[in-house]
């Protein structure tokens, strides 16, 4: 599957800046979506590719942080790299401490920015692969009969087949052809992989 091409989402009430930040990311092949306003942003569909936030900090209205707050509270999970005139440093240590990538004061050095940007573009390109690795290990799990899933729970916290069976009050022999189904439909190679799956899917053994 082609993965569609990196968005750089501006968000700044002034416009001249917004052209200026623009033709800046436009300079590395970058796309741009230009934004006026937090809320303007909000009333639009989240990017289908891996995207970044170019945020201003003080923005009439909905400031840089209270959108950062909107997004997090969302589970909308953009990098946010964030634009200031006017910048302290507490408010830089709540917007990196909230997730930020950077926090720019004007006047910055647009090689700042730039390396800022691509930054936050491979952080979201990489959580975009791992939560497209979960949502397909979890259709697979979904594939599960209810008692091979007790068993991907057994086996993945290190139990033999012997004490499966035990577990559940069943045979070995029963025991072994669930695993083979559940192996098969999950997809996994050794156990050490099936520890991994169940890790990454939050699955755990009953006690």
């Amino acid at each position: 599957m082609t993965e569609k091409p990196p968005m750089v989402i501006i968000v700044d009430d002034d416009q001249s800046f917004r052209t200026f930040l623009e033709r800046l990311v436009g300079t590395v092949g970058l796309k741009a979506l230009p934004f006026a306003s937090a809320e303007e942003f909000l009333r639009t569909s989240p990017p289908d590719g891996p995207a970044c936030l170019v945020l201003d900090v003080q923005m009439p209205g909905l400031s840089g942080l209270d959108l950062q707050r909107e997004l997090a509270q969302a589970g909308h999970q953009l990098p946010i790299v964030f634009i200031t005139g006017h910048g302290d440093i507490p408010m830089s240590v709540q917007a990196m401490k909230a997730g930020a990538v950077g926090f720019l004061s004007k006047p910055f050095r647009n090689q700042d920015l730039l390396d800022a940007v691509r930054e936050a573009l491979s952080l979201d390109r990489e959580a975009r692969q791992r939560r497209g690795e979960v949502a397909s290990l979890r259709s697979r799990y979904e594939s599960l009969t209810p008692r091979e899933r007790e068993v991907f729970a057994l086996v993945a916290s290190g139990l033999l087949n012997k004490q499966i069976a035990l577990a559940l009050g069943t045979t070995e022999r029963t025991v072994k052809a669930h695993r083979g189904q559940m192996v098969q439909k999950m997809q996994a190679d050794s156990v050490a992989e099936l520890v991994r799956m169940a890790d990454k899917l939050g699955v755990v053994a009953p006690h």
